[in-house]
């Protein structure tokens, strides 16, 4: 989910045609908010590896992701006494912000690191039996330079490679 962030544009762009990668952009498939609950548990299954993409609103996320989240991860399939569906899918965030990484930080603006405003989807992953990944992130978005967006582009290929040949 880019939505209107060109920094995360630009990272799924330069996956988006990797074999055995799937773009699902929320916002391209969903511009009126109603999900297709079950077309969007079917792509969760077909795939071990899922990434959360989205620029960094807020602390959180852009709305519907939360609605996705709200909807698709389900009592019954996602997680409660018998729902296995997802267990051992390694997930992750990859994220961008406005803000440079030392605001992230005691003492910076923000106080927290970004590793603590990511808690609510690593506890969802934990709820779901998935494997919580370290982040992807991209701080300072409106700051970086072409160059520097190339490298992470470059980055965010070669984790693409390693999640998809299980490395």
């Amino acid at each position: 989910m880019e939505q209107k962030s060109r920094v995360n544009k630009e990272l799924i762009e330069a996956v988006a045609d990797m074999e055995h990668v799937t773009v699902n952009n929320l916002y391209e498939r969903y511009p009126d908010f109603f999900i297709d609950v079950k077309y969007e548990q079917g792509l969760l299954l077909k795939h071990d590896v899922i990434i959360w993409h989205h620029p960094f609103y807020w602390y959180s996320s852009p709305a519907l992701l939360k609605e996705w989240f709200d909807l698709v991860l389900e009592h019954g399939f996602a997680y409660g006494k018998d729902a296995f569906a997802l267990k051992g899918k390694q997930v992750m965030n990859c994220i961008t912000t406005g803000g440079r990484e030392s605001t992230y930080a005691p003492g910076g603006l923000n106080r927290y690191p970004i590793t603590d405003y990511l808690l609510p989807f690593k506890q969802s992953a934990y709820l779901c039996k998935m494997n919580y990944l370290p982040p992807f992130v991209v701080h300072g978005v409106h700051l970086l330079t072409e160059d520097e967006i190339e490298n992470y582009k470059k980055e965010y290929q070669q984790l693409m490679m390693s999640l998809r040949n299980n490395n």
